[in-house]
Order: C-alpha cells, then sequence, then structure tokens
C-alpha cells in the first residue's frame, strides 16, 4: 500500500511509469515529437522562434489578414533556418517551420492535436504527459512542452483570446477556442504538481440517426420511438457521465422538431448544432477580470420564456435553474429537451430535487416530486462502456407517483453480457413488452407506433456513439 491508501502501480526497474501506460497502444502520431529529435533540433526551433519575435511586430500582425501574414512570416522563418549552421535536410526544415508557426499563431505543440479529426479530448497532464481521446479510449502521445512555464504560455494565449486571466489570484478557468472547443485550465497552488489543460473538441460533423443505428447505439425500434416522442412535444431528460454521448444525442433527438417551430437553446458552452432555421441560441457568460458581469443559465432561461419559445432545448441542467426549467416544462412549453449528469434514471430524478433546493425556494420535498413527475415525461440514460462505445442503456417512462415516489416504467433496456476476447462489449437492446403511456399522446399528434416495436426485440450490440 502507499502512503495515501492505495495499491502502487507494478513498475519495472528501468521505468518511473506504471506498467498500465506502458502497455497502452502505440504513441499517436502527432507530427510534433520533440523525443523523436535531438536535442540540437529542439535548440534550433528556439532559437529560430526568438529570433522571429525580435524581427515582427506582433501588435501590427494582428490588425492585417490572417492568412498574409502566415505566408510572410513563414519566408522569415525559412530565411532563419538558412542561416544556421546545422546542416538540414527539407524535411527537418518544413518541420520546423510548421513548429515556430504553430508556436505564434496556434497552441504550440497541441495544434496538431487540435487539428486531427479523430481526436475528442485533449488531456495535458503537466508539460510532459499528454493523453488525447479517439473512439472512447484514452491514448498516450509523444507530444510534450519545453517545460511549465512553456505550457503556462498556452494556456496564457487561449484564456487572454476570450478575455479571462488565470494566476495565482484566479488558478481556474473555463474558456473557449475560436472553433468552439471546450477548455479547462488549472494551475498551481491548486494544481500540486503544475499547469493542466483539458480541451473537449468541438465536432463539426455531427453524428446523425443513421450513425447511431450503424454503431449499434440503440435499434430502429427505440429510435421510431424517440422521435415518435419528440414530435408529439414529450419533455425528455437525457442522463448519463461525462463523455457518454449525451449532447451527440441531443442533437440527433433534436432533428425531429419540426422546422416552423421556434428553438431556443440555452448553454454554458455553446455545442448544440441545431438544423432548424429558427434557432435562438444563448449562452451564459462568466464573470470578467473584475469579478462581475456573470450571466447564469437561470438568467438566460428566465428571459428565454419572455422569448415565445415553442421549444426551450437546455444543454444541461446543473443547479438552481432545474425549478425554473420544471415550471416551464409545467406551464406549457412541453417539447423540452436537456441533459444532467447521473448514473442512472432514478439518480438523475434524485439530483434533481437536490437542483431544485439549490434556489432556495423552500419547497416541500413532497411538492418538487409532483412537480418533477408532472413535468418530465421520460429519462432517456447513455453510458459509455468500457471499451469506449456508447449506448443507450434504458428508456424510461415517468409515470406518476404513488404516494412520496416518483414511479418508472422501463420500455427499452441493454442488458450487458460480458467482454469477448478482444475486449469488445457485448450485450443485446431488448423491450420490456410494455407499451408507454405516452403512445396515445403519440396518437393524438398522427404519430402511430406499430405494436411490435414494443415487444421483445434484441439486437447484439457492436460499437457505440
Amino acid at each position: 500500500m502507499d502512503s495515501n491508501g492505495g495499491f502502487n502501480e507494478p513498475r519495472d526497474a528501468d521505468s518511473s511509469l506504471p506498467a498500465w501506460e506502458r502497455n497502452q497502444s502505440e504513441p499517436v502520431d502527432t507530427g510534433w515529437s520533440d523525443s523523436a529529435y535531438p536535442t540540437e533540433m529542439q535548440e534550433i526551433r528556439t532559437r529560430v522562434h526568438r529570433r522571429l519575435l525580435e524581427r515582427l511586430n506582433l501588435a501590427n500582425l494582428s490588425e492585417r489578414d490572417q492568412g498574409e501574414v502566415e505566408d510572410e512570416v513563414r519566408k522569415i522563418v525559412r530565411d532563419l533556418l538558412a542561416s544556421e549552421e546545422t546542416p538540414l535536410n527539407l524535411e527537418e526544415r518544413e518541420m520546423l517551420v510548421e513548429q515556430v508557426i504553430n508556436e505564434v499563431f496556434g497552441l504550440g505543440p497541441l495544434e496538431p492535436l487540435v487539428r486531427d479529426a479523430r481526436i475528442s479530448d485533449i488531456l495535458v497532464n503537466t508539460s510532459g504527459l499528454v493523453y488525447v481521446e479517439i473512439d472512447g479510449k484514452l491514448h498516450r502521445t509523444d507530444v510534450r512542452f519545453r517545460d511549465n512555464r512553456h505550457l503556462m504560455q498556452v494556456i496564457d494565449r487561449i484564456v487572454s483570446a476570450v478575455g479571462r486571466r488565470i494566476d495565482d489570484s484566479s488558478p481556474m478557468v473555463d474558456a473557449r477556442l475560436a472553433d468552439g472547443s471546450r477548455v479547462n485550465a488549472i494551475i498551481p497552488p491548486l494544481a500540486v504538481d503544475g499547469p493542466h489543460l483539458s480541451i473537449r473538441k468541438f465536432r463539426r460533423d455531427v453524428l446523425s440517426d443513421e450513425d447511431l443505428l450503424r454503431n449499434d447505439s440503440m435499434t430502429p425500434a427505440m429510435l421510431e420511438l424517440l422521435q415518435g416522442l419528440v414530435a408529439a412535444r414529450l419533455n425528455i431528460l437525457i442522463t448519463g457521465g461525462t463523455g457518454s454521448g449525451k449532447t451527440t444525442l441531443l442533437n440527433v433527438l433534436s432533428e425531429s422538431i419540426p422546422l416552423d417551430e421556434r428553438i431556443v437553446t440555452i448553454e454554458d458552452s455553446a455545442e448544440l448544432q441545431l438544423r432548424q432555421p429558427h434557432v435562438v441560441r444563448l449562452e451564459s457568460r462568466p464573470p470578467n477580470v473584475e469579478g462581475v458581469g456573470e450571466v447564469t443559465q437561470r438568467r438566460l432561461l428566465i428571459n428565454s420564456l419572455r422569448m415565445r419559445p415553442d421549444r426551450i432545448i437546455l444543454g444541461e441542467v446543473r443547479g438552481s435553474e432545474a425549478i425554473d426549467m420544471l415550471q416551464a416544462m409545467n406551464t406549457g412549453h412541453d417539447g423540452s429537451l436537456t441533459t444532467l449528469h447521473a448514473n442512472t434514471p432514478r439518480d438523475a430524478l434524485h439530483r434533481l430535487e437536490t437542483m431544485v433546493s439549490m434556489a432556495a425556494l423552500n419547497l416541500p420535498e413532497r411538492g418538487v416530486r409532483a412537480q418533477i413527475a408532472s413535468a418530465i415525461d421520460v429519462v432517456v440514460h447513455v453510458q459509455r462502456m468500457s471499451d469506449g462505445t456508447r449506448k443507450i442503456l434504458s428508456i424510461a417512462e415517468v409515470v406518476g407517483m404513488e404516494g412520496d415516489v416518483i414511479t418508472m416504467q422501463d420500455i427499452f433496456l441493454y442488458h450487458r453480457k460480458g467482454v469477448d476476447e478482444k475486449g469488445i462489449v457485448q450485450g443485446t437492446f431488448a423491450a420490456t413488452g410494455i407499451r408507454p403511456k405516452s403512445a396515445e399522446r403519440l396518437m393524438e399528434y398522427g404519430i402511430d407506433l406499430d405494436e411490435t416495436l414494443f415487444s421483445n426485440i434484441g439486437l447484439a450490440s457492436g460499437i457505440g456513439l
């Protein structure tokens, strides 16, 4: 046992890394690998970068066209490399040019990762350890910074671009890149070992319902039911853990909203990519460097009720705005959708109770539960499996109250059966045989689902979202 009460990872005598890190798949090829180049090459890059900054007037460059400026800087960098005494071949020269350009205009060593469409998350654990997520699995990369000071320069560049700051007095910050990717940075003294940076990349190619079916994240019967529920204006809560695919599923379900409806979306960080023509996108705002000017999701939600919405989509409910969302669902704004972090559908309802209490309205416990039971029609729970795939584990209907307890019934479930020799999760989707109470609502909207949808239907699982 170690001093923290956990078991020590096994280590080889010639390595300081735990065995689980060394036994991962090969490092991702990023096009930037200081470890693959001799120290002399790193010194050349640093020297050329310094000489470049001495020649450039960065204030004037910011006022000119980005493409024109990059072309001009590339020419200068090539001239500077030509004056170096160390002989370089063409491939080495172009590699150094790209690295210097990334240092000046991009995110330094992280720039190739940001451009790689395979990568969904970039996780920097101090200067020498960078991981990425590809297809739901973490991979250690060959990327590294010169030191923590170099990493801090990149973090400062990110946060200053959106009018934020990070220092000893404000050592934790959320920001967003120009392409919409979410960024979180935390530095000492809160981060003990050095600066940490997390980037959740913004997807430009939104997954469609066909993608989810192809990836066996659900069955056609489940998709048909969910599309019908959205079209019939039922209120849907999507639950799951971090990175489970909640926002992806929300995007897919939103496609079933009729084109003639006015939709208001409210998010902490704008990620939803609705394709309807009449969408009003609202985003909360953190405090500025003086600590003022914050606009919360709750304020935006209250304001949205004055904007004549047909539908309200709350990207994620996480605090006191829960009470306003429930009240909106109960007062004519049906057909709303939102997501919530939770381990199970039942946990999600308990979390909603807790969030309502954060509004400090002193509502009785049974009254809060009655609000939830009346507002939420369906809870869809998604999960990232151990092999990195995402699946809908359950579609459950909220049917009312029995005493002080909210009652639910499962319509579809995923039954996990184990993993194969390659570590791929095996299991089946199946209907429970229960005809949903909401089927009558669907019929009122002209949506007549085949009764066989709710009989025992199974599908062997493959990969997920």
